[in-house]
Formats: structure tokens, C-alpha cells, sequence
């Protein structure tokens, strides 16, 4: 960064930036976290192991790699791991809860947010799904809204929503909130405690192996129905391979899926890593490159979508321009004809001033 650094707080960016070069080495200008993270070296170690020991007929207890990554998802957004279930996929748990609640019943939703979050409520028979624009989600809730469902930061633009006052004006109506933290987790302070069902995927700013989501439930478990409970949601999971479970988990883990255990195996050491680094500190880092391209995007005489506090940066008009970065070396997303940069742990300054470069030719 362009400044100096002294006594505890040079120590703390030496420790994070040591940390970052030990895990990340990419071989290019890689700005696209907020469609697929970069996987840790120990991640990819852990994984070579796993696969390795399984082909060699001694597999690894992956089952306490699920179990550790429960852990310290839980820990990273502030709730105790009971609280949390361990899948693979966003869509399943909206599907699971759009199919809990009662026919008729309103859900409230953001303009272009994922798919993955509002769709499962559309193709559910009986809801009244409601649109607004994201701004405009607080003052919208009204009597007789059931739900609010949005994502933390939005996926094509990076807009970053008002949770407290979403959760506020909920609260006020009786209405009960889910927020998806797939762009958020691991950079954003999000503390799942304070709303009743929240889910993330891990492949992105938790810099895990596709096949790791997970599900936040409030202490009663939220009144959903687990629909797809196989053996893994008993709570005595090897004593429910056969026939109907004679008893569910009594915690979240009732709503667990049948894990990817390999990409668990993974999943494990990047959550350490982002303990390791803190939260905090990836906040501060991805936010500062975040302003740094921002800056440098004035003096093209380009305007992104004004999306204060977040790492991504979604510029109008240049979407097009994706495929030549690409080729140039810088991995970038296309979004809705917009250009979308991701800022993350492992990006620096010089990544920044290489895409500006690149888009200045």
C-alpha cells in the first residue's frame, strides 16, 4: 500500500501478507473471487492426501474434516456450531426453507439478486413473492410479510445491503429474515446471530473447494421441515443408515447433506487460514485495493456502481472487454454487460494498477 506501516500494526501486516505468500502463488493477475476463490496451498495438500489415501484403500476421516469446518464456519460468524448445517449448495437451503413456510405466505425480495436465493421461492406454488429494489427492502417490509430474503452484497454489482436495518424493520412486522452470504463471508463483519436463517457457499471469499455450503438456524431450528434428512441428520448418523430415523439430529446437522468429503478435507484449512488472518485484516486489505481501483477507474473517466464498503467493483459498459483482459492476463467476470472486479487476500496493489493499465490501452 502507499503508506508506512510501524510497531504492532507492521508486525500484524508482515504476519498477513507472510501468511498470504506461504498459501497463494497465482500466475496471473487473478481479480475474480467473487465467482470462484483461489484455493490455499494446504488446502490443495490436504485434499492430495485425501485422495490419495482413499485410492490407497486407507481413507482419512473426512467426517471430522466436516465437523472441524462446521466449527469454524460457526466461528467466523459469531454463532455457536450447533446452530449451523453443512451442504453443498445456497439453492437447496432456499429451497428448504421456501418449502417450510405456510401457503400464501408473503416473501419479500431484492431486484436482481441471485438466482439462487429467489428462485426457489418463485417455483414454490402458494407464495407471494414480492420485488423491490435493494434499497428499498427495509421500507418495504409491511404487515403480513413472512420473509425477507436477500444476499449480504449483491453478486452482479457488489452493492452491499442494509442488514441492520433489514433486520430492524423485520423485526418490527414479525417477519422473519434470511440473508445469503455467499459475497460476504470471509471479508464482511456478518453476524449470523443476529438474523434467523442465513447460508453461504464457500467457494468464493472462503477461498474453499466447490462442494462446501452452509446453513445458519436460529436455536429452535427456525420451524423447517427437514425434507431431504438422510442418514448423515440422525443423531446417531451410523445408527440410521436403515429405514426411516428413528431420531433426527437434535442441532442443525438435521439438515445436513450427504458432504462432498473431499472437498471438506479442504475446506477445513482455508477456514483456519481466514481464523489465522482474521477477518478483520481481509476487510481492511480487500476494501483498500477496492478504493485503489475505484480511484484509478476516475481518471479513465469510468464510473462504477456505487457500492461503498464492498471488495467488488462493477464498472457499466466495459463487460465487454472481459475477454481481452483474459487474454492479457487478467481474469475478470462479465456481469450483466457490466465489467466486475473482485478484490481479495491474496491481490495487491501492482494487481490493481494492472488492470487500470490494461483498460487505459
Amino acid at each position: 500500500m502507499d503508506c508506512e506501516f510501524s510497531g504492532a500494526h507492521s508486525g500484524a501486516m508482515e504476519t498477513f501478507e507472510s501468511l498470504v505468500r506461504t498459501e497463494f502463488a497465482p500466475k496471473n493477475t487473478y481479480l475474480n473471487t467473487a465467482s470462484t476463490g483461489l484455493l490455499p496451498a494446504r488446502t490443495v495438500a490436504a485434499m492430495h492426501t485425501a485422495v490419495e489415501a482413499a485410492a490407497a484403500g486407507r481413507p482419512t476421516d473426512m467426517f471430522s474434516d466436516v465437523e472441524a469446518s462446521r466449527a469454524c464456519f460457526a466461528r467466523l460468524v459469531s454463532v455457536p456450531g450447533h446452530r449451523v448445517a453443512a451442504g453443498a449448495s445456497v439453492a437447496v437451503y432456499s429451497g428448504l426453507i421456501a418449502a417450510s413456510l405456510p401457503e400464501g405466505a408473503e416473501v419479500l425480495t431484492a431486484e436482481g439478486d441471485f438466482s439462487s436465493v429467489v428462485n426457489p421461492f418463485h417455483v414454490r406454488p402458494g407464495l407471494k413473492v414480492r420485488t423491490v429494489p435493494l434499497e428499498g427492502i427495509a421500507e418495504s417490509v409491511r404487515p403480513g410479510t413472512a420473509l425477507v430474503a436477500v444476499s449480504a452484497a449483491q453478486s452482479a454489482d457488489g452493492r452491499v445491503a442494509d442488514l441492520p436495518a433489514i433486520r430492524d424493520a423485520a423485526r418490527e412486522h414479525g417477519a422473519r429474515t434470511y440473508i445469503d452470504a455467499s459475497q460476504a463471508s470471509g471479508w464482511l463483519d456478518f453476524d449470523a446471530d443476529a438474523y434467523d436463517y442465513s447460508a453461504s457457499v464457500a467457494f468464493k471469499w472462503l477461498v474453499c473447494p466447490r462442494g462446501v455450503a452452509f446453513l445458519v438456524v436460529p436455536e429452535d431450528l427456525g420451524g423447517l421441515t427437514p425434507l431431504f434428512a438422510g442418514w448423515v441428520a440422525g443423531e446417531c448418523p451410523w445408527d440410521a443408515c436403515y429405514g426411516p430415523i428413528d431420531e433426527l439430529a437434535h442441532s442443525a446437522r438435521r439438515f445436513d447433506e450427504s458432504p462432498a468429503l473431499f472437498s471438506y478435507a479442504g475446506a477445513r484449512r482455508s477456514l483456519e487460514l481466514l481464523e489465522e488472518l482474521g477477518v478483520d485484516a481481509v476487510r481492511a486489505h480487500d476494501l483498500a485495493l477496492a478504493d485503489r481501483f475505484r480511484a484509478g477507474l476516475a481518471s479513465l473517466g469510468h464510473e462504477p456502481v456505487p457500492a461503498p464498503g464492498s471488495p467488488i467493483v462493477s464498472v457499466p459498459g466495459l463487460g465487454s472487454r472481459q475477454e481481452g483482459l483474459s487474454g492479457a492476463g487478467v481474469e475478470v467476470s462479465d456481469r450483466a454487460g457490466n465489467l466486475r472486479a473482485a478484490f481479495h487476500l491474496y491481490n495487491t496493489p501492482a494487481d490493481v494498477d494492472r488492470l487500470l493499465d490494461v483498460l487505459s490501452g
